[in-house]
């Protein structure tokens, strides 16, 4: 029977070879979506899960008030480490202080630059660092660094690197006592490749011995730390929330406690997908994309899925004869209800298996696009489960309609042509058509909303020139102390137009300070501004525009203690001529000089107010105004030997400033493209649909047209009557679509402070292209129907 059964459906799949192709192919695509968005949402929520501990690692946070507003910040004073580890002992197992950073690694003739971190010795234990040789405790050795497994490939092959020497920025050595395999990239660790001793870290440089004593007000380290068996994170954040500012009292240090400082802990589990903090308050993350992208997968595959309901009801009303003979012959109705969700999860179960081709082949590509590095789990039981399931469980709806109605025909009516479909029948079918084009439509309509936002803010002006700036980072003081005769050399050699020195890139502020005073300073007002040292050169190199005053000039030694300020910091000083003011800060500097702000952080937010001051202190960054006469490439080309003849030590890696804006963008475009690669899929399943409910329809309607054309119709009169159907559906979907996205885009908007504006065009393009696609997609079979020889579809008349 069951072999009849599958013999039947079969020969029904290739008859209707048109019906068949929408259904398995539509179906496909949207498992392929729900495939591929499922193991995104997988990874995101296995995130960190690597760890065994993952369940009682945390990271000690915190919360300062600033002028009413809250803050919230991973940073924490040196200070800290030992008195969590000292006086909270029975809540924490471990307590590891940490500093990520870049370093260049040299073995020999091969110079790495690298990003790694030092931390303590408890790290690797906390980490449960998977050893391949060596062992966890390594890090013991002060003089110590452990190596991940593709670094360690990278500098040694295949030599066995265990008690090899290595060279960190040229400066000091570091013995090789453990190589661990590598993080996997679904972790918060997957760009550190290689972890150094905390008290190599703290002997290299000396300043940090009274930071470790006593300095509660520097915030600049991470700390983490293991919580014991059974300790409970909330129990243990309430018992250190004061413990920086009662620190802070007993040093008698009234300005940082002003900021109200209210430590608490983070567990691992919400590092990822809820680290977003809005006035103290965990407003979400991460996790706001796995419910946007879970909604959308649920709503490509609804759409799919509406298109195989469709055509499967739409088609079982032309079998109603059929089952009048099988009733007639003496099937049952049980073994008809049987026959026909036999068929619906044939159907399921072939575009499950093509929707799997799809999405391997696809995976590569999204992976590229949404930063990951999935796999399909072939091996796992339940992705196989799940599959069976969803197979199963849309077979068995998609073939209820013919299953339980047709099933239940009277088979003397049907076989007597008495039968005819209520005068209802397609109400389903017209309202999950509403549907489908309702979720089509909100989809793009939010996907063109996301670009017009990242595009908003890429296009705001940012104060200075990104083309044709390159930075370097410079991990040793060589170039520092030869910037006169490199600068000289660079620009001798015509490469760049200008060169100057910065404590930090272009397109970032690495130090903020608040104690900070002027004249006229209302009592009270807290401040946090970002100071960034620079050289005379940077202004010219940059090329920032002056609204007062003056570039830094060596002709002037006075400007070693001057100051030059943004238009935020103006704005909240509240200085009408700023020219010769004083700034107090750790010294007396004199405002020379006011720039237009430089978007130097997030593009989305306001600029901060910032502070540009000379300094003798080693810069970290040098910046190149390359010549625009000269290509960039060969321009590097020039640059590349001189910058090896005063640094041999170190690789010449550079970064086009440019790029490393545009870098900021990157979240909001990919989930932009991930949108507009959706939103494709559903455009694509919805017009399949809409074909397919088009020929039917024009074949239901073969004779009324015949009718019309005799009677003198023409051909465009019949397409507007077939089309229209169609386009009235298609404007209602519109009247439901444009509200909701509307209301949901516009909060999404409200997150950021510089956003864009929900423009009428967005809606009105939308609307027209929505028509245009539908007519394009039913015109074909209404012009074929228009088109045919009205005495073959009349002649059994």
């Amino acid at each position: 029977m069951i072999r009849n059964y599958l013999k039947i459906a079969w020969r029904n799949l290739i008859k209707n070879k048109g019906q068949s192709f929408i259904n398995i192919s539509g179906l496909s695509v949207g498992m392929a979506v729900a495939i591929l968005i499922g193991l995104w949402i997988y990874d995101e929520l296995s995130f960190d899960k690597y760890f065994q501990n993952y369940s009682s690692i945390v990271q000690v946070m915190q919360h300062q008030t600033t002028n009413g507003d809250v803050g919230t910040q991973r940073d924490m004073p040196i200070p800290m480490g030992d008195k969590l580890r000292q006086s909270y002992s029975e809540d924490f197992k471990y307590v590891v202080l940490s500093r990520t950073e870049g370093h260049v690694l040299s073995y020999g003739d091969k110079k790495l630059n690298e990003q790694g971190n030092f931390m303590q010795a408890e790290a690797p234990d906390m980490l449960t660092l998977k050893m391949i040789r060596g062992s966890r405790a390594g890090l013991t050795d002060p003089s110590s660094i452990l190596l991940s497994s593709s670094l360690a490939k990278a500098i040694f092959n295949t030599a066995d690197p265990i008690n090899q020497l290595l060279k960190i920025d040229n400066k000091f050595s570091v013995k090789v006592t453990g190589v661990y395999a590598d993080f996997p990239h679904n972790t918060t660790f997957r760009d550190i490749n290689f972890i150094s001793s905390w008290d190599l870290y703290m002997t290299t440089q000396p300043f940090l011995k009274q930071y470790a004593q006593h300095e509660w007000s520097n915030n600049s380290w991470d700390i983490y730390a293991q919580l014991r068996p059974g300790v409970v994170v909330d129990n243990a954040s309430a018992q250190i929330k004061n413990i920086k500012r009662d620190a802070l009292k007993q040093q008698g240090d009234a300005f940082s406690l002003s900021f109200k400082p209210v430590v608490f802990l983070q567990p691992m589990s919400r590092w990822h997908l809820y680290s977003e903090y809005k006035n103290g308050i965990n407003t979400g993350g991460e996790i706001e994309f796995v419910w946007m992208f879970g909604i959308i997968g649920v709503f490509v595959l609804l759409l799919a899925c509406i298109n195989f309901m469709n055509m499967s009801t739409a088609r079982s009303e032309k079998r109603a004869r059929e089952v009048g003979i099988r009733k007639t012959m003496g099937s049952l109705r049980s073994q008809l209800v049987g026959q026909f969700f036999g068929e619906s999860i044939l159907v399921v179960a072939l575009a499950f298996l093509l929707s799997l081709v799809i999405a391997q082949l696809i995976l590569p590509w999204f992976n590229t696009i949404a930063d990951k590095q999935m796999t399909i789990l072939w091996t796992s039981p339940l992705f196989w489960l799940l599959g069976l399931l969803f197979s199963l469980l849309t077979g068995i709806i998609a073939g209820s309609y013919p299953a339980f109605y047709l099933s239940s025909f009277q088979p003397v009516k049907v076989l007597k042509g008495t039968f005819k479909a209520g005068r209802f029948a397609a109400l389903p079918r017209r309202v999950l058509v509403v549907l489908q084009f309702t979720v089509s439509v909100t989809l793009i309509i939010g996907t063109i909303v996301v670009f017009k936002q990242v595009q908003y803010t890429k296009n705001r002006p940012v104060g200075y020139h990104r083309t044709g700036m390159v930075q370097i980072h410079m991990k040793t003081p060589e170039l520092h102390n030869q910037f006169s005769a490199f600068r000289h050399d660079v620009l001798q050699s015509g490469a760049a137009l200008e060169v100057a020195e910065s404590g930090g890139p272009i397109t970032s502020v690495w130090n903020n300070n608040s104690d900070i005073n002027w004249r006229g300073k209302p009592p009270g007002l807290q401040c946090d501004f970002g100071t960034i040292s620079i050289s005379p050169e940077y202004g010219k190199a940059v090329g920032w525009k002056l609204v007062a005053g003056r570039n830094f000039s060596k002709e002037y030694p006075s400007d070693s203690s001057g100051v030059i300020i943004n238009e935020a910091a103006l704005k909240f000083m509240g200085l009408k001529s700023p020219l010769g003011e004083t700034i107090k800060w750790y010294r007396n500097l004199k405002i020379i000089g006011v720039v237009k702000d430089m978007v130097m952080q997030l593009p989305y937010e306001p600029v901060q107010p910032d502070l540009f001051y000379m300094t003798s202190y080693m810069g970290n960054y040098i910046n190149f105004r390359l010549n625009p006469k000269m290509g960039s490439q060969q321009a590097l080309a020039l640059i590349a030997p001189i910058f090896n003849k005063y640094d041999p030590s170190n690789p010449f890696d550079y970064q086009f400033t440019d790029k490393e804006y545009a870098a900021k963008f990157a979240d909001e475009e990919r989930i932009g493209k991930l949108a507009g690669f959706f939103t494709i899929l559903a455009i694509f399943i919805s017009c399949l649909g809409l074909f397919g409910m088009a020929s039917f329809m024009a074949e239901q309607r073969t004779k009324e047209i015949g009718v019309r054309k005799v009677l003198g119709a023409s051909v465009i009169s019949l397409w507007g009557l077939l089309s229209t159907d169609f386009v009235v559906l298609v404007v209602i979907s519109m009247l439901v679509a444009i509200p909701t996205a509307s209301y949901f885009m516009n909060g999404w908007l409200m997150k950021y402070k510089y956003h864009t504006t929900l423009s009428w065009w967005i809606f009105a393009g939308t609307v027209a292209g929505a028509i245009l696609i539908t007519l394009l997609t039913v015109s074909y079979q209404s012009i074929k129907a228009a088109l045919a020889n009205p005495v073959r579809s009349l002649k059994a008349e």
